[in-house]
């Protein structure tokens, strides 16, 4: 369990003020100017030593992907992004760090830009984070009013901050399509390369970071890359935002250490599984894009990329989705399906013509009316859309149906069985009366 001295957001809960003053009181922004003064490799050598994955889902390390920004410019700017968009279903971390502990990722944004050679950067923002925003553009109101942003700002690395609101497009949670929203397009992936280290916002170097992997950067080089190693195990490393939604006693979110085990986050945290243990059926551990994993196997395993990919699934935004029993699994699923098929930009193929295709069986699944081949041809066309597409859409929405059939065939079967039965009666109910 991570001790309280080891967390990094000491405000996730919004119990404690959130102006600018408290925040320094709490230790943020202290010597942000010798951080900056230590140079730019020193910046990314400790970031890549902390061994900190990025948190928004793919999990690529931190420190490498800001090493990525060329180290001279040709004469174009560069860019920092911070991608605060947070659509996917049961993630809900992003909005308590910009709610309540917004001084984090602003001190981040500035560390992060002088890295990467950016004095700009955006924070995109979901449409529907009203009071987010409202919270976080105080905050950079009080930055800018203590001279902490902006030119000549006491930082000593020139750096200016906008705020932009999206429009409630879940696929401008990709960063391509992020980039082309910010641009004033439509909001649809870019084809890759060119990647956007070289090419990025209006063609120029951008990196984008989640606003967890931004938030959390101060704190790990105050402190030093070796200590942020040091929790969790090797390759994953650092304190996680766990999200836990469902059919628990209390749901939450909560900074804990990575690799936690299943059972020791929910018992210690949200009060155990609604109804015992025993009651638990499934989780989705990483938002609703990774695949379903049963309670056998989820139940003492570690809260980790590897250990989660070993499994099948993934720790994706680490937002823990928890059902029980009297959970419909598959009626869950295609709920999921019908989620990615309303959000597909429609620009590939595979993932428009797809994600429609795959929600209808599985409203037909949920009823039991269809016949258990289709299980699959289900599965199959699952992999005709996975790694099809420009971006990973496409494979969000086939894992979650992916890991439905490799887990709960049995429940699919079982219930195409009990309407064929149903069906059968009602014909021969008929054929009597007629006769």
């Amino acid at each position: 369990m991570l001790k309280d001295e080891d967390r990094i957001f000491t405000n996730i809960y919004g119990l404690k003020d959130k102006s600018l003053k408290a925040a320094m009181n709490r230790g943020h922004w202290d010597g942000t100017d010798i951080l900056i003064a230590n140079g730019r490799d020193w910046v990314i050598s400790e970031m890549k030593a902390s061994g900190l994955r990025g948190r928004g889902g793919a999990g690529f390390p931190t420190g490498l992907k800001w090493s990525f920004m060329p180290k001279e410019s040709d004469g174009r700017p560069h860019y920092l992004v911070v991608n605060a968009d947070e659509s996917e279903p049961g993630t809900c971390k992003d909005r308590d760090i910009m709610r309540n502990d917004p001084h984090t990722l602003i001190e981040g944004c500035v560390i992060a830009g002088f890295a990467m050679g950016a004095h700009v950067g955006y924070i995109y923002l979901r449409g529907e984070y009203m009071r987010e925003r409202e919270a976080l553009q105080a905050a950079i109101d009080e930055c800018y009013d203590a001279g902490l942003l902006g030119t000549g700002n006491k930082c000593g690395w020139d750096f200016d901050l906008y705020l932009h609101h999206g429009a409630g497009a879940y696929i401008c949670g990709e960063e391509t399509a992020l980039l082309e929203s910010l641009e004033g397009k439509k909001g649809q992936p870019r084809l890759k390369p060119p990647f956007p280290a070289n090419v990025g916002l209006y063609g120029c170097p951008t990196t984008v970071n989640n606003v967890e992997s931004i938030a959390v950067a101060p704190t790990i080089l105050r402190r030093g890359g070796a200590w942020f190693a040091g929790i969790g195990r090797p390759n994953n490393t650092g304190t996680k935002l766990f999200c836990v939604s469902g059919h628990v006693n209390t749901p939450c979110t909560v900074e804990e250490a990575m690799s936690i085990p299943f059972r020791e986050l929910i018992d210690k945290h949200c009060g155990g599984i609604r109804g015992g243990w025993e009651n638990l059926l499934a989780v989705i551990p990483g938002g609703s894009s990774v695949p379903v994993v049963p309670a056998d196997q989820i139940i003492d395993c570690p809260m980790d990329f590897d250990s989660l990919r070993d499994l099948k699934s993934g720790l994706g935004t680490a937002a823990v989705i928890v059902m029980d029993k009297s959970t419909d699994i598959i009626k869950a699923i295609a709920r999921l399906s019908a989620f990615y098929k309303h959000e597909s930009c429609g620009q590939c193929t595979p993932c428009r013509e797809g994600t429609g295709w795959m929600w209808r069986v599985m409203e037909r699944m949920v009823e039991g009316r269809a016949q258990k081949r289709e299980i699959d041809m289900l599965f199959d066309v699952t992999k005709q859309v996975e790694g099809h597409t420009i971006c990973a859409l496409g494979d969000a929405a086939a894992w979650p149906i992916q890991g439905l059939i490799r887990h709960f065939r049995p429940e699919m079967e079982k219930r195409i069985e009990a309407y064929t039965y149903r069906a059968d009666s009602t014909r021969n109910t008929t054929l009597q009366a007629a006769e």
